[in-house]
């Protein structure tokens, strides 16, 4: 090669690199579960964040207010634990200096990840997250989920009407906000409507425990017409199977956090022809919902739970409030308030996962749907419930 030519290659280079360097980012953070008791949980809203950038960061970057930002997100992995889940918050607003943080998605780590960023006055939006504690008089938390006072009573009416149910009972998780909260709240709805006594059965366990017969044995001599469990997809499978091994043959019905993709791997045919309500239903979707999910199969080898889609609904909450600020100052602090503001005045969004509109805590008001698993083990669409 000619010293000219490769001075000139040199000169290309030094420009090439000055111009990645001066290009304009915009940092936001993800506080995920990528390790611990859920990790499909993170690993799922991981690749829908990314899907996302790759699309937009291809296209030449978010504009706001006539400039191009390409994304940056960094992903922080809160280990499914809430003490983990406050230390990501931690260092994604002290030492990564984000402009906003999508996650956690569990309310056991959502709740007080929330209080951080409510303290610290950095805009946070959880994707999963139902129990109320997670925006309630916080105004710098947002959430794409419908709340649990709605689906609990969406769980007791389905069962009543699917089932002609006239006693419940009910297993938890003691030390899960999500699971906690949302048994509370279906307990009291069904005896309200059933009658004092109606929840024959109400039984708590630890998220450690993997053994859950003497539950289950005191739940099967109340005999209760059906058993709700508001559990993570990962108990799920032990207890249905463990309640198949002792005799129970009635129905279950389960709730949002069902919806992973791993829950048939781990179930299998002990959970086909249960129910349980969520965000969406991937089997027979339609219109950008069915784009979505087409488009995560072929990229990553698999169907995407509601948490993936609610991800997407998220992040992209979050990247539109960026945009209606109508311009970055490039002070970190003054930006996450513009964001913030700009979050809470979005009227109504038109979700993958529905059509929000949000109240004054940050909450949208959704539908939600009843899925049943099928014997070809796909959540297929029963009904939609809205408010």
């Amino acid at each position: 090669m000619k010293k000219s030519a490769r001075v000139l290659l040199a000169l290309a280079c030094v420009l090439l690199f000055a111009a990645a360097a001066g290009a304009e980012t915009l940092k936001i953070g993800f506080n995920i579960p990528l390790t611990g008791d859920i990790p499909k949980v993170g690993e799922e809203s991981k690749f829908a964040a990314e899907m996302l950038k790759e699309d937009i960061n291809a296209a030449g970057g978010l504009e706001v207010g006539g400039t191009k930002y390409q994304l940056e997100f960094i992903y922080e992995d809160n280990e499914s634990k809430a003490e983990s889940a406050v230390s990501a918050a931690l260092k994604l607003i002290e030492r990564d200096s984000v402009l906003a943080i999508v996650g956690p998605n569990s309310s056991k780590q959502a709740v007080p990840a929330g209080q951080v960023c409510d303290d610290n006055q950095t805009p946070m939006i959880s994707p999963w997250s139902t129990n109320p504690d997670t925006t309630k008089d916080r105004p710098w938390v947002f959430r794409a989920a419908f709340l649990d006072p709605f689906q609990g009573p969406v769980a007791v009416d389905f069962a009543m009407e699917q089932f002609g149910a006239k006693k419940a009972a009910v297993l938890y998780a003691l030390d899960n906000d999500y699971s906690k909260g949302l048994a509370e709240i279906f307990r009291d709805d069904f005896n309200a409507k059933n009658g004092a006594g109606a929840v024959v059965g109400f039984e708590s366990y630890s998220s450690k425990d993997q053994d859950f017969s003497a539950q289950l044995t005191t739940i099967l001599a109340a005999k209760p017409d059906f058993i709700f469990l508001p559990n993570n997809y990962n108990e799920v499978a032990l207890i249905i199977k463990q309640a198949h091994d002792l005799g129970w043959k009635n129905p279950f019905m389960g709730a949002d956090a069902w919806g992973n993709s791993e829950l048939m791997a781990l179930c299998g045919d002990n959970c086909k022809g249960q129910y349980f309500s969520t965000h969406y239903a991937a089997a027979g979707a339609s219109g950008e919902t069915k784009v979505f999910i087409d488009r995560y199969k072929e990229k990553y080898g698999y169907e995407p739970a509601d948490v993936a889609a609610l991800t997407w609904d998220a992040t992209n909450l979050v990247l539109k409030a960026v945009q209606n600020t109508g311009g970055l100052t490039g002070k970190t602090r003054a930006d996450r308030k513009a964001i913030r503001d700009a979050m809470a005045a979005i009227p109504e969004f038109p979700g993958i996962t529905g059509n929000m509109k949000f109240d004054a805590e940050g909450d949208p008001i959704k539908c939600a749907v009843v899925v049943k698993i099928s014997e070809q083990g796909e959540f297929v669409f029963t009904k939609s419930v809205c408010p």
